[in-house]
C-alpha cells in the first residue's frame, strides 16, 4: 500500500499507460519541461521524451482537434486543459467532432481519447478558473465523465479512462491535488461503478468530487447527533452506477444531493430527476439537493467560501429530512 497525493496518482495512472503502450502520449499547454501549470505531469517529459509528451499552443480548439484527429487514426491522446473553464473555447471540436464521430461512422473506429480537465473552486482564482462545468459535458450523448475524489480513485479511473475507447472526460477537483490518501491497487476501477464511501442507514447523501470530503465531513458530525448518513460517490457521473444509489436509497428511503456546480442546470438535477422517476416509491422524504449559488465565482477569499456548499451546509440539509 502507497500513500499519494491526487495529483501523484493522475500522473501513477498515466505513466503505467504510457510505459505499457507507446500510442498513448500526453500533450497541452506546459505540460512537458514545465511539468503542468498544477505539477500533475511532472517528470514525464523525462521520461517519455518530446516526441510523446508536447507543449502545444495556447489554444484549446487546437488541442482538443488535435486529440479527435490522433485518437480516430490509431493514437491514444492524453489532452490536458489548464482550466475546465477553457473548454469553452474547444467545445465545437468535442461536442460536434469527438462526441459524434463513433455514431456517424456506425462504431467502425474507435476515439480513445482523454481530456482532463481542472476544475472547481476554492483556490482563488476567481471566476474564469473556478468554475464546475460537468452538466454540459454529461449533456452531451458520446461522452463520458468521470470525477474522482480520492487518490485511489484518481489512479484507478485513469487507467480505465485511457482504456475506454470513446472520449472520456475527466475531472480533477484542483483544490485536491495535494490530497494525501492511501492507494492499496494498481487496478483499473470500471466506469459506471460507484463507492459507498461511509456506510449509514437514516439518509443518503450522493456527492461529488471535492464535495464527498465535505459529506464525509457533515456525516462525522451527524453521527455524534444520532444521525447516521451513508455517502455515496458516484464516482464517474456517465455512466451512473444507478444500481448503487437504488440500493442505497432502498435502505435509507431519504436522499441528499451534493455537487460543487451552481444549483441551477446541475447535474444534481439530472440524479433528482432519475430518483424521481425511477425509484420514488423507496422515498419517505423530498429529495434535496445542494449546489453552489448561482453566481460567478468571487475572487474574494470570503465572498468565495460563502459562495461555495460546506459540510454545515450539508448538515442543515440532512437534519431537514431525517
Amino acid at each position: 500500500m502507497k500513500t499519494m497525493t491526487y495529483g501523484e496518482a493522475i500522473r501513477e495512472g498515466m505513466c503505467i499507460r504510457m510505459r505499457e503502450d507507446k500510442n498513448v502520449i500526453l500533450f497541452g499547454e506546459d505540460v512537458g519541461a514545465f511539468g503542468g501549470c498544477f505539477g500533475v505531469t511532472a517528470g514525464m517529459f523525462a521520461e517519455f521524451g518530446a516526441e510523446r509528451v508536447r507543449d502545444t499552443p495556447i489554444s484549446e480548439g487546437a488541442i482538443i482537434g488535435a486529440a479527435v484527429g490522433s485518437a480516430a487514426t490509431g493514437l491514444k491522446p492524453l489532452a490536458e486543459l489548464m482550466f475546465i473553464d477553457f473548454l469553452t473555447v474547444g467545445m465545437d471540436q468535442l461536442v460536434n467532432q469527438a462526441a459524434k464521430m463513433r455514431y456517424m461512422f456506425g462504431g467502425k473506429i474507435s476515439l480513445p481519447m482523454v481530456v482532463r480537465l481542472p476544475a472547481g473552486a476554492g483556490v482563488g482564482a476567481a471566476a474564469q478558473h473556478s468554475q464546475s462545468l460537468e452538466s454540459w459535458l454529461t449533456h452531451v450523448p458520446g461522452l463520458k465523465v468521470v470525477y474522482p475524489s480520492t487518490p485511489q480513485d484518481a489512479l484507478g479511473l485513469m487507467l480505465s479512462s485511457i482504456d475506454d475507447d470513446n472520449p472520456v472526460m475527466y475531472v480533477e477537483h484542483k483544490a485536491m491535488y495535494a490530497m494525501k490518501g492511501e492507494v492499496a491497487s494498481m487496478d483499473p476501477i470500471p466506469l459506471g461503478k460507484g463507492d459507498i464511501k461511509r456506510a449509514g442507514k437514516d439518509v443518503t447523501i450522493i456527492a461529488t468530487g471535492k464535495m464527498v470530503h465535505e459529506a464525509l465531513s457533515a456525516a462525522a458530525a451527524l453521527a455524534g447527533e444520532g444521525i447516521e448518513a451513508e455517502v455515496l460517490d458516484p464516482r464517474t457521473l456517465f455512466p451512473l452506477d444507478k444500481e448503487l444509489i437504488a440500493q442505497s436509497i432502498e435502505k435509507t428511503h431519504k436522499v441528499l444531493i451534493v455537487t460543487e456546480e451552481c444549483k441551477r442546470g446541475a447535474y444534481s438535477g439530472e440524479i433528482a430527476a432519475i430518483i424521481a422517476e425511477d425509484y420514488f416509491d423507496l422515498l419517505d422524504a423530498p429529495i434535496a439537493r445542494i449546489g453552489a449559488l448561482n453566481s460567478p465565482v468571487p475572487f474574494s477569499p470570503g465572498l468565495e467560501q460563502y459562495y461555495l456548499p460546506n459540510a454545515k451546509d450539508i448538515s442543515a440539509a440532512v437534519k431537514k429530512i431525517a
